[in-house]
């Protein structure tokens, strides 16, 4: 049995093999000569892009999607069989101050906290079996964004820009929005690793509106396009002198930064400003910076951006260690009703069916209530701890299983029991989804063939429509 580069090099006297060898170097030329040209997956994808909308600071699970009349039977008692431990001291069972009901034909329950997402559920999968590695935001977040929590690697909108190309080359192909600064660990959110520079997320501060702000140094007040371009190409050649005969990848991908900056001065303009959109869309996104920004994901994913992340604010908003009635209402308040136009805007466009959409945190939180430390927040038993033991995530549209819920944590929420999902496998069937086996998505770096889900992860089928 010989593999297929044997039986060309064996046939024809090896020609067949000098013919793939030209080919392969022809593609190698290609994308070194554009890295973001559009390139083949593996196989058929159900998804070509992706919102990633993330609710950073560890949404409540128990408040939001996953009821647990446990909570309202056992509130103010010790929870039966002990506590595990989380980053900080709890005490005894909080219950949830939220009501749940059924919606859509599923009936799948969901807090009044998102009435608008409810609306969509019919076209949602709910995880309600995630669970991570530890109780702390830094590592979860590199954990949820790049597969590994401790390690430089890739953030999962790299791998997929590196894998797939970009279907408009005067727009990033991946960009990060986060009103009013960065989330914790910033950039490292959506590094490109050891990946070229080119597959890095562009950031943008949604907390401003005019083009000039909203994207640095967009245009130039002194210097007209002819000149700009006249500028890149002088640039270009004194940076290929530089080089020599020896790649630089570092150089390479300033250079391609540079070309980009300079496309975008065509197109980025209109793509962010949503007054273009009529009224009774807008009317319908809500008012607001999240509505704002999640109008703009769509806009851009409409406009061929592969991977768009939405973060609710700088730091971890939903980080309620207290106050977590008011906080979590207050967060739900300012994105549910975008969040669920969002859904149906897709849909009737015609492009739910090919845009996945990832709505979640970095962790969960616990069913017991946290206990103040001395000097903070002295008096305030009213908010949740992280919790990675078990939490929920869902995924609507891109070729994913609506009305359907996976998994199940235990009784109080604390533990996910029933067909439990880590972090590696929601990446392996992201990328499934997206057209790629998680195993053969590989890049070469000091010796070692790396993957976003280094020696882990599974397709989760049942999430599969």
């Amino acid at each position: 049995m010989f593999t297929r580069r044997e039986l060309l090099t064996r046939c024809g006297q090896g020609f067949g093999a000098m013919a793939l060898g030209g080919l392969l170097a022809e593609q190698v030329a290609a994308e070194a000569a554009n890295p973001l040209a559009v390139k083949q997956p593996h196989f058929a994808p159900r998804a070509k892009r992706v919102i990633h909308l993330f609710m950073n600071g560890g949404p409540s699970h128990l408040d939001t999607f996953d009821p647990k009349p446990a909570l309202a039977k056992y509130a103010g008692q010790e929870l039966p069989g002990g506590t595990p431990t989380t980053e900080r001291p709890t005490g005894a069972v909080m219950n949830t101050p939220f009501k749940f009901s059924k919606h859509g034909e599923s009936g799948i329950e969901v807090s009044e906290l998102f009435p608008h997402v409810a609306k969509s559920i019919d076209e949602i999968a709910v995880i309600r079996s995630m669970h991570a590695d530890v109780p702390n935001h830094e590592p979860s977040l590199m954990l949820m964004n790049c597969g590994d929590a401790r390690q430089i690697r890739p953030s999962l909108g790299s791998w997929l820009v590196y894998g797939l190309g970009a279907e408009n080359q005067n727009l990033p192909a991946y960009v990060a929005m986060c009103p009013g600064g960065y989330p914790i660990q910033e950039t490292q959110n959506w590094q490109s690793g050891f990946l070229p520079g080119i597959y890095e997320g562009t950031y943008l501060n949604t907390e401003h509106q005019a083009i000039d702000k909203l994207i640095e140094h967009i245009s130039s007040e002194r210097t007209g396009s002819a000149r700009q371009r006249a500028q890149l190409d002088l640039l270009a050649e004194l940076n290929q002198l530089h080089a020599g005969p020896q790649p630089d990848a570092v150089l390479d991908s300033r250079i391609h930064s540079f070309e980009l900056a300079f496309r975008m001065q065509t197109e980025a303009a209109e793509a962010f400003d949503v007054s273009r959109e009529p009224q009774h869309i807008r009317d319908m996104y809500g008012p607001g910076v999240q509505a704002r920004q999640i109008l703009i994901a769509r806009r851009l994913v409409e406009r061929g951006v592969r991977f768009v992340q939405v973060w609710h604010g700088a730091g971890q908003p939903w980080d309620n260690h207290d106050d977590l009635e008011i906080g979590h209402r207050n967060l739900a308040g300012q994105c549910d009703q975008a969040i669920g136009a969002l859904l149906v805007d897709l849909k009737q466009r015609g492009l739910l069916e090919d845009t996945l959409v990832i709505w979640g945190g970095e962790f969960g939180r616990t069913p017991t209530v946290e206990l103040p430390k001395e000097g903070l927040n002295a008096g305030k038993v009213n908010g949740r701890d992280h919790n990675h033991y078990g939490f929920t995530m869902w995924l609507a549209g891109g070729g994913v299983r609506g009305g359907y819920v996976h998994g199940a944590t235990d009784e109080f929420g604390f533990k996910a029991v029933e067909n439990r999902v880590h972090v590696h496998d929601l990446h392996a069937t992201i990328l499934h989804l997206m057209g790629f086996d998680h195993e053969q998505l590989t890049y070469r770096h000091a010796g070692r063939d790396f993957r976003l889900t280094d020696v882990h992860g599974r397709v989760v089928r049942e999430l599969l429509a």
